[in-house]
């Protein structure tokens, strides 16, 4: 009630004011004896003022007033009659249309004035919301600071923020419903919309059309300015995202650095004791007179300084092919000579699996380093015959498909699971559906591959029930123009 008494005060003076002005105008026009037309103007000059600074219907009053002032100094001339001249009309008309055009055009000037000044405003806040983004720790979770950012860059009542990849809810500012509801609600239902009569924005946050998140926020905010903010908190989300991932690999490389140098610094060492334990074994086997528990002893020491040496030699060689210490002599030879070797030197370890060897092309040539590629065909049907289900078949298959020899050895046994499928070829990583099968150190499939990518050469590994898990290696054939590093 006061606000409205006020501006209806404040309005009567400003009319009154402008009534005494066009009044005074007109009566110095009249004692000076100008004529009406310089009268007029002399009012106009009034009117476009209050039009300008005080509004529409104050000018209106004004007018009527500047007419009537007119009309009052007008009747006192001789032989006039003030009711039969139009002029008064027309000239109220006149000011009446100037008023309304300067009115309008001062509105809209305003207007747009004040909406420069908000968008300029609101595009400072975006530019330092952007800036702190940047600066941003990203060693923690983004979502607590960027509430907090969101909040007080833009002067916000409240606002939230939910991370669907951590289904975690961020707020600032004070909400009277529950803020994690209203934010799982706009993610899951993909709302995106903004309420003028409550100051709500509700946005989806996507990257690209992925949708990770989405924010609420309750104050004076554009549409635009909305849709800003959900884009930087998008990208911010995705730089953490790229930056955790970063610093994983970081420290895995580091950790498997560490581990790879400890390892191969014992197999150095293993490599002298383990030469005199075989020795030593093989001597007492040849010195005869030993009685069956203490010959049965001898043979249990000489195959377990085997299997030692044999993992040694393998750490050896994979240390090697890490560090590019091993030379690659390659020659030309046939494939299936390749896997006969490799077949008669495992006949005792599958002696319970029926081998079927699958080569289109008897002649098929392959251009590598023997011993390397000796290795990799080695472990890949060595996996088969460990892992495979007893009694099941064991298929190798090599053949020439465009420019490369896919060798291919297939079994039957548990299915390796499609996120193991990238890492079984890492070094000491073991599937977790195969660890249990049989005894194993996860890294003669690392020496596959890398005696695979020495060659140009890639591998990789299908698994399912009906066709079995396949493992897979492709080697530049001899045609092939590439170069082997």
């Amino acid at each position: 009630m006061r606000g409205s008494a006020f501006a209806a005060i404040y309005f009567a003076v400003e009319c009154v004011a402008g009534i005494l002005a066009v009044t005074l105008a007109s009566a110095v026009a009249h004692w000076l004896q100008w004529l009406m037309p310089v009268s007029a103007l002399l009012c106009l000059l009034v009117v476009v003022p209050v039009a300008l600074w005080c509004g529409f219907w104050q000018s209106v009053v004004v007018s009527l007033g500047a007419v009537l002032a007119q009309s009052y100094f007008t009747a006192h001339e001789a032989h006039f009659n003030p009711a039969l001249d139009a002029a008064n009309s027309v000239t109220l008309m006149v000011f009446v249309l100037t008023t309304l055009v300067i009115s309008r055009l001062s509105a809209r000037a305003t207007e747009h004035a004040r909406a420069s000044d908000s968008w300029g405003s609101q595009m400072r806040d975006l530019y330092e919301f952007t800036r702190r983004t940047l600066q941003m720790n990203l060693h923690m979770e983004p979502g607590t600071q960027l509430a907090e950012l969101v909040h007080e860059t833009f002067a916000l009542e409240s606002v939230v923020v939910f991370d669907a990849d951590l289904h975690q809810t961020y707020q600032a500012g004070y909400w009277a419903e529950d803020p994690q509801e209203l934010a799982q609600n706009v993610y899951y239902f993909e709302t995106s919309d903004d309420d003028p009569e409550t100051g709500i924005g509700r946005r989806v946050v996507r990257l690209g059309n992925v949708p990770i998140g989405s924010v609420i926020v309750r104050g004076d905010t554009s549409p635009l300015t909305n849709n800003a903010i959900a884009s930087l908190i998008a990208i911010t989300f995705d730089r953490y995202r790229a930056f955790a991932n970063e610093s994983r690999i970081e420290s895995e490389r580091q950790t498997e650095q560490l581990r790879s140098t400890v390892l191969d610094s014992l197999a150095h060492a293993y490599k002298t004791p383990l030469t005199a334990i075989r020795a030593a074994s093989t001597g007492l086997n040849e010195m005869g007179r030993l009685s069956p528990a203490q010959s049965e002893l001898v043979s249990l020491i000489d195959e377990q300084a085997a299997v030692l040496s044999d993992l040694t030699a393998r750490l050896l060689t994979t240390a090697r092919l890490d560090a590019g210490e091993v030379a690659v002599n390659a020659e030309s030879m046939r494939v299936a000579t390749l896997i006969e070797d490799v077949l008669a030197s495992m006949n005792e370890r599958l002696a319970n699996m029926k081998v079927i060897v699958e080569i289109p092309d008897p002649e098929l040539q392959i251009c590598c380093d023997r011993q390397l590629m000796y290795m990799l065909m080695t472990q890949y049907i060595d996996n088969a015959g460990k892992y495979s289900n007893f009694g099941s078949t064991v298929t190798v298959r090599a053949e020439l498909v465009k420019e490369e020899v896919i060798l291919s050895v297939r079994s039957f046994g548990p299915v390796i699971p499609m996120a193991d499928r990238e890492r079984i070829f890492d070094r000491y990583y073991r599937s977790s559906n195969t660890s249990h099968r049989a005894s194993g150190t996860g890294i003669g499939l690392a020496v596959a591959k890398r005696a695979a990518v020495i060659h140009g050469g890639s591998v990789w590994v299908t698994s399912d029930e009906e066709e079995g898990t396949t493992f897979y290696a492709a080697i530049p054939a001899p045609d092939a123009k590439r170069k082997i590093s």
